[in-house]
């Protein structure tokens, strides 16, 4: 889980810089980042072959498909528009979004101390933000855009993953998001990458392949309850990797607000826990 938390945090340096320092468009940075992901995943659909993707519920994977290409496409573009450090933790919300979209899509039961969790994180949120200051631009919203996007595709995911078998699940997004994010390049303004973009984003293909596999093992190795904790650690890396590259040096605000976020990210986690280890319902 830290191997996949360093990998992300290099992934997102890749990312800024393509975007804010060389100008590429984020659109067309979102589309050849995970198609060349998607050329090293081939050995991965080789093996486990396009017959996985049968299904009843065409329409759901491809809802979900979508939901999360335009989480990576506002994700990308914040970081065109914002220091990582910011970006990070106001993606950080995402999973306050999960619990209101359980609540209101899915009508599982959403008690006091969940409530109060999610109030908490969004009050973070809005300590990073600072709307009310007069260098708040609304480009600040897009990661929090990105964690609604991805959060809503979760919950299909969610929903999924009690009717499909993992190996579709996976197959599905493998197949279709490099196509979603091309047609969206394709809309924003199709742009060819060369020299030392082509390398970096093949460099971005070759990162996100080892992040999701570090996950993946991570995940495979060790009950959920006890890798997801390290995974908070990609703001404190997320933030050195800023500093390092690009010399951002986030701003005393920022810590309290993470405090909320991961506060009360760890409170639901180990609120949840409880719940499962006394039979009560996980929600």
């Amino acid at each position: 889980m830290v191997l996949a938390g360093i990998a992300f945090a290099v992934l997102n340096v890749v990312t800024q810089w393509l975007t804010m320092t060389l100008a590429f468009p984020f659109a067309s940075v979102a589309f050849w980042q995970y198609a060349f992901a998607l050329i090293f995943s081939l050995p991965f659909l080789w093996k486990t072959g396009l017959s996985a993707m049968r299904t009843r519920y065409p329409w759901r994977h491809i809802v979900r498909v979508v939901l999360a290409a335009l989480g990576v496409q506002a994700w990308v573009a914040g970081l065109a528009t914002v220091p990582i450090w910011q970006a990070i933790a106001l993606v950080m919300t995402s999973p306050f979004f999960i619990i209101l979209g359980a609540r209101m899509l899915l009508g599982e039961q959403v008690g006091a101390a969940r409530w109060g969790a999610t109030a908490f994180g969004f009050a973070g949120a809005m300590i990073i933000l600072q709307p009310w200051s007069d260098s708040f631009t609304w480009a600040a919203l897009l990661p929090i855009l990105s964690a609604l996007l991805w959060g809503a595709s979760s919950l299909i995911t969610k929903s999924l993953t009690d009717i499909e078998k993992p190996e579709t699940i996976t197959v599905w997004l493998l197949v279709l998001l490099t196509p979603v994010n091309g047609s969206l390049a394709l809309a924003a303004g199709f742009a060819m990458p060369s020299g030392m973009t082509l390398a970096l984003l093949v460099g971005a293909g070759v990162l996100t392949v080892a992040a999701q596999y570090l996950l993946t093992l991570a995940y495979s190795a060790a009950d959920a309850a006890y890798v997801q904790p390290f995974d908070d650690l990609k703001l404190p890396l997320n933030v050195l990797a800023g500093w390092l590259f690009f010399g951002y040096a986030p701003a005393g605000y920022l810590w309290l607000g993470a405090l909320l976020i991961l506060g009360a990210s760890l409170f639901i986690m180990r609120h949840e826990m409880k719940r499962e280890r006394a039979g009560g319902p996980a929600g």
